[in-house]
């Protein structure tokens, strides 16, 4: 176990949305407001961590033939009690994810890693890597969120900061409405993809260099 490894694949390497390319439909359709955002990614977050330390505690008596429709039942299990808690104490949060927060059941983010990962390795280092990996995609969103929001509507923090109004930073007049629709999520996300991608081809060529050097 290698805390630091887990941490920055989590975050670049094998960040879930950029690299891995997974949970595409949720971070596209909810990512316009930052109150989204940031209960999206928390959500994601404790559950991703929770079904990892219970399916590692597990996986030495989950039958292999069966094992999918167990991880499932486990996921499904903390979905319906983080999604009954929004509803309890955060309705608005609840009211505005709608329908994404009962699909975290099959978020391919949380199956893959309970399949790849937490199914092969102990309870620590599944917890470990359940929260670099919800880090990871929190963050992603929280990027798409900022951008969508202020470019869309001109302000930052809806949901949260002035009343739940948002801090207007610059007159809707000159925003550009179409960051929120469904064109500006799958513009948002190309652009974070791409800039990811050019941050972590950099070492790699920098290493070609210095061999074709040699």
């Amino acid at each position: 176990m290698n805390f630091k490894q887990q941490f920055k694949e989590g975050l670049l390497t094998q960040n879930p949305v950029t690299v891995q390319l997974l949970g595409m439909c949720s971070v596209m359709a909810i990512t316009t407001s930052f109150f989204n955002g940031i209960g999206m990614g928390l959500s994601v977050l404790v559950i991703l961590t929770l079904s990892n330390i219970f399916i590692a505690a597990l996986r030495k008596i989950i039958p292999n033939k069966i094992r999918i429709a167990c991880f499932i039942v486990v996921i499904a299990t903390f979905v319906t009690v983080v999604d009954l808690i929004l509803q309890a104490f955060v309705p608005a949060l609840a009211e505005s994810l709608g329908v994404f927060i009962p699909l975290i059941v099959v978020n391919c983010i949380i199956l893959g890693r309970a399949e790849g990962y937490s199914s092969k390795n102990g309870v620590v280092a599944s917890a470990i890597d359940g929260i670099c990996q919800g880090l990871g995609y929190t963050v992603i969103l929280i990027v798409m969120c900022v951008v969508r929001e202020l470019l869309g509507a001109g302000k930052f923090g809806g949901g949260i900061l002035n009343g739940g109004e948002g801090v207007e930073l610059f007159s809707n007049h000159f925003a550009a409405l179409g960051m929120a629709l469904p064109v500006g999520g799958f513009l948002t996300l190309a652009c974070v993809i791409a800039t990811m991608q050019y941050f972590l081809s950099k070492p790699k060529k920098s290493e070609k260099k210095e061999e074709v050097a040699k």
